[in-house]
């Protein structure tokens, strides 16, 4: 199968998924139902901003099995409460073994928060900010195969935002954090050719009605 068709294996299911699942049915479920699919939820966008952050130099995996656990410490990453956060919140953050305990990591997150409502008094949204920077499907490869993939860790947008964001005084949101961010919100569609997943994630995409 994977010589045949690499990026892609088959499940118990028979169904053919992105092959980075493959280690666990939770990653599968996350692929299936998450992953590529278009949010315009503020709270989800933050959360997965934040997220991605704690990833660095950690796997995926690692942050998902602990997703219910950052939703606790942290509001279920309601930004106007996070936002609040101070240095009792940080140290109690420092002492909850259910999430990943980085000192410069949690007060990213407490700073970003901040700045999620500066966006919100500019743009109306956090979505509508991040919408912006989705790429012209003319600028994508024409197939979303393996092997562009493995040339695709950022993208012209995602080092666009990454600069604006620092700009705007966000951190833990480098170039590939945030082309992580815009393949797992939907901004872009990199579930491989004949993944089942990718023309769901597709005809979400139509459907969708982005903020303005």
């Amino acid at each position: 199968m994977s010589a045949e068709r690499p990026g892609l294996f088959a499940g118990a299911d028979g169904t053919l998924r992105c092959r980075w699942c493959e280690s666990t049915p939770a990653y599968q479920h996350y692929h299936d139902k998450e992953w590529g699919f278009p949010v315009t939820d503020d709270r989800r966008l933050f959360e997965k901003l934040c997220l991605e952050g704690f990833q660095a130099g950690l796997s995926w995996l690692t942050i998902l099995n602990k997703r219910e656990a950052f939703r606790r410490a942290f509001a279920d990453f309601d930004a106007e409460r996070v936002a609040r956060f101070g240095p009792k919140d940080v140290e109690r953050l420092l002492g909850d073994a259910g999430i990943v305990r980085h000192r410069g990591k949690i007060e990213s997150t407490i700073n970003n928060a901040q700045r999620v409502l500066e966006l919100r008094e500019e743009f109306g949204s956090l979505a509508a900010y991040a919408w912006g920077f989705e790429p012209d499907l003319a600028s994508r490869p024409p197939r979303i195969t393996h092997a562009a993939l493995q040339t695709m860790s950022t993208s012209p947008e995602s080092v666009a935002m990454s600069k604006d964001l620092k700009k705007r005084g966000w951190s833990f949101v480098g170039p590939t954090t945030v082309y992580a961010f815009m393949q797992a919100m939907g901004l872009v569609n990199d579930h491989v050719e004949d993944c089942h997943a990718r023309e769901l994630a597709l005809a979400a995409r139509a459907k969708l009605r982005l903020p303005r």
